[in-house]
């Protein structure tokens, strides 16, 4: 059964007085190597059937939420009737408003997007045509470099198909790539990624002749001690920074007092300053090359999302604005007991400097001595109250000496929040595309710059290696 066809059955045999049902028709590509060798690959199709059944009671809403995978035709009165009696067994849902119901024509859809009548999308072996030549050049390189190549190469579609009693159909089709890439060789360990909509974009040999340079590095070693560095974070270990801090900023949570966003004595900090130097974090379901859902997508409710607003379009969202905060992720629940404008979180996100930010060579070249990182990985919250995170450096720290690299370095344990790093940095480079390391099982669709930190926390020494 087609995932449209599988909405309306479901839709058609619900006897809630309200339902919405989730379809999502995935197909998967991967290649994966190790030592300059490809080592297997293949294509895997999966499916998910989300039903929400509503019940309407004197107190309010009840919600009962059931999902399954791999859902059959003679399985879907079955999966409707689960959703039933789990709604017939809740308390009404705090965030229970009115669905969302169908805008003009074509509202939620790119121009130029599939219609919801259309095949679901799906990705394939071919979608590596262009990279698998220039990855099997790059391990011929690497061979003859005395250089061992390892990692994966891996490209989901998405068809996502929400309908609901209200008559809202909408359809999002979403890629997601990405590329992971580690060298090992006599100057230890070294790794890129890249994020990537459809692999035509990716550069190999400009990300394997960053790891040869990195190895080179790291045939010198320099032992140093825990303490405070002037840093320079790449643009990956920001976006894992960023991610976090995203990811803590809830408007639900920051009311009532449980994170870094809320303000002393009551309500959140919003409209306060934050960075010292004038960034923005933002949002854009529409930015080029991370382009996500234009409307929200919800197959289970919490403090950050609810299953009522399925549907809510998604519009570009600033969430901190030259350094001030502005925004904080909001459901129409939330949004009524902060009194906060409605900001729902979307899938991507890009943090940006001043206009003319440096490369991340220009910054290595204009540094007297400090550290230059690679990724940051094990990345673990300490404190809510203040966002205190810790985690380790990976793949390569390297010693930058009067703007030349000298050498590698141990590894760290840091203890740092990001939202205190905002307030102490000394520049912020250009933004690009990156992936993030620690988090691209869960968040691929980033945009960031390096960052300068004059003092970050180095608190210990690692003997991870």
């Amino acid at each position: 059964m087609r995932p449209q066809e599988a909405v309306e059955r479901a839709l058609s045999l619900s006897r809630a007085e309200d339902c919405i049902v989730i379809a999502d028709e995935a197909s998967t590509a991967n290649l994966r190597w190790a030592g300059n060798t490809l080592t297997t690959n293949g294509v895997t199709r999966s499916n998910r059937l989300t039903v929400i059944a509503l019940r309407h009671t004197a107190g309010g809403v009840a919600a009962g939420v059931v999902s399954r995978s791999a859902v059959g035709a003679d399985g879907i009165e079955d999966l409707v009737r689960a959703a039933e009696a789990d709604a017939a067994g809740n308390e009404p849902a705090e965030d229970a408003r009115p669905l969302i119901t169908q805008g003009p024509p074509g509202a939620g859809r790119p121009a130029g997007a599939p219609e919801w009548e259309d095949d679901p999308a799906e990705t394939g072996i071919g979608v590596f045509e262009g990279f698998a030549p220039a990855l099997g050049e790059a391990f011929a390189a690497a061979q003859a470099g005395d250089r061992r190549l390892y990692g994966f190469a891996n490209h989901m579609l998405t068809s996502t198909f929400l309908g609901s009693s209200a008559g809202l159909r909408l359809r999002h089709d979403q890629p997601t790539g990405l590329l992971e890439l580690n060298a090992k060789g006599a100057g230890g360990s070294a790794w890129a990624g890249v994020g990537t909509r459809d692999f035509t974009d990716v550069d190999v040999p400009a990300l394997t002749g960053d790891l040869a340079r990195r190895l080179e590095w790291g045939e010198r070693r320099v032992d140093l001690p825990a303490g405070r560095y002037e840093t320079i974070l790449p643009p990956s270990a920001v976006a894992d920074l960023m991610i976090y801090l995203y990811w803590s900023a809830g408007a639900q949570d920051a009311q009532d007092g449980r994170t870094v966003f809320s303000a002393p004595g009551g309500g959140t900090r919003v409209g306060e300053r934050l960075a010292n130097l004038p960034v923005t974090l933002s949002s854009d379901p529409a930015a080029a090359g991370m382009e996500c859902a234009p409307f929200v997508i919800a197959h289970a409710s919490s403090r950050e999302s609810s299953v009522f607003d399925n549907g809510l379009p998604l519009g570009a969202t600033d969430w901190i604005r030259e350094g001030t905060l502005t925004s904080l992720t909001q459901t129409r629940h939330s949004a009524e007991r902060t009194g906060l404008p409605l900001s729902p979180s979307v899938d991507n996100l890009a943090l940006t400097g001043p206009d003319g930010g440096a490369s991340l060579a220009e910054m290595v070249a204009r540094t007297e001595r400090g550290l230059l990182l690679t990724c940051l990985w094990y990345i673990r919250e300490v404190d809510p109250q203040s966002l205190l995170l810790t985690g380790l450096t990976r793949d390569g720290v390297y010693l930058v000496e009067d703007g030349e690299v000298v050498g590698a370095v141990n590894n760290f344990r840091f203890n740092e929040s990001p939202v205190d790093l905002l307030s102490r940095l000394t520049e912020v480079g250009e933004t690009g595309p990156t992936l993030p390391r620690e988090w691209s099982d869960y968040f691929t669709r980033t945009a960031m710059p390096a960052l300068r930190v004059p003092d970050f926390n180095m608190s210990t020494v690692s003997q991870a290696s």
